[in-house]
């Protein structure tokens, strides 16, 4: 337990009440605005390090997007100041490589779990507990992803540390090592490799908060970052429907 709660907010541009519900989490500070345009209205809330923010609404829903930065030590500073001020719902939208041979440049994959092959999520909960996104919002997206015509694939992802260490194993003393988990996760059918998604899942599911991940295999295009926050929104108005009718 913390026992300084001015620390739950230390890195963060935000305080209490200026997160919307849903928050979009990209890894990338430079997307937020690219996000943020696609809602109906939007301002910048702010920066520090690796953190913008900006708030608007989606179909008379409140959106927030929140960056951040890259890798699982980060990712979960902001999973957790941003639960502390309100955050309940967290849907990220990044890029990813390939692992799983059917899984190609340009696909849009919608992540229902993720391999722990990160250092982050240790530190919360022994590595045999599941990194899973939650149900419904994947129901959501996909649903959403229909609706708009996109095609998606949906799977496991891995979420690992070392962003060398997978385009370049072979020059780490540690290279039979790397090169052996990456066949197994090829094996085991696991779609996409990125850097956040499992952290963001296992903080989620102990928080007893929402989480669900939508990424770009081996694209970072403006484009296709629109196309994904237009899935992502539509999946959170339904949501946001659902809720209201219950």
């Amino acid at each position: 337990m913390f026992n300084n709660k001015v620390e739950q907010v230390k890195h963060l541009p935000l305080t209490i009440d200026e997160v919307a519900r849903y928050v979009i989490v990209p890894g990338d500070p430079n997307r937020v605005e690219i996000i943020a345009s696609v809602f109906d209205d939007y301002e910048m809330q702010g920066s520090n390090r690796e953190f913008n923010a900006a708030r608007g609404t989606y179909k008379g829903t409140d959106v927030s997007v929140v960056s951040t930065g890259i890798g699982c030590p980060s990712t979960a500073i902001a999973v957790e100041e941003l639960a502390y001020i309100g955050a309940e719902v967290f849907i990220r939208i990044g890029t990813s490589g390939a692992v799983e041979k059917t899984v190609k440049k340009g696909d849009i994959f919608i992540a229902t779990g993720a391999v722990r092959d990160d250092g982050t999520s240790k530190q919360y909960i022994p590595i045999e507990y599941p990194a899973v996104a939650d149900y419904e919002l994947v129901a959501n997206l996909i649903k959403a992803s229909k609706d708009l015509g996109i095609e998606t694939k949906v799977g496991t992802c891995q979420s690992k540390d070392s962003f060398f260490g997978e385009v370049e194993p072979e020059r780490m003393p540690v290279a039979p090592y790397l090169n052996n988990k990456w066949t197994a996760w090829q094996k085991g059918g696991v779609g996409a490799s990125e850097m956040e998604a499992a952290t963001l899942f296992t903080l989620a599911q102990i928080k007893k908060l929402k989480a669900s991940a939508v990424l770009a295999v081996e694209v970072s295009d403006e484009e296709t970052v629109k196309k994904m926050t237009k899935m992502v929104l539509e999946g959170i108005n339904s949501m946001e429907k659902d809720r209201k009718n219950e």
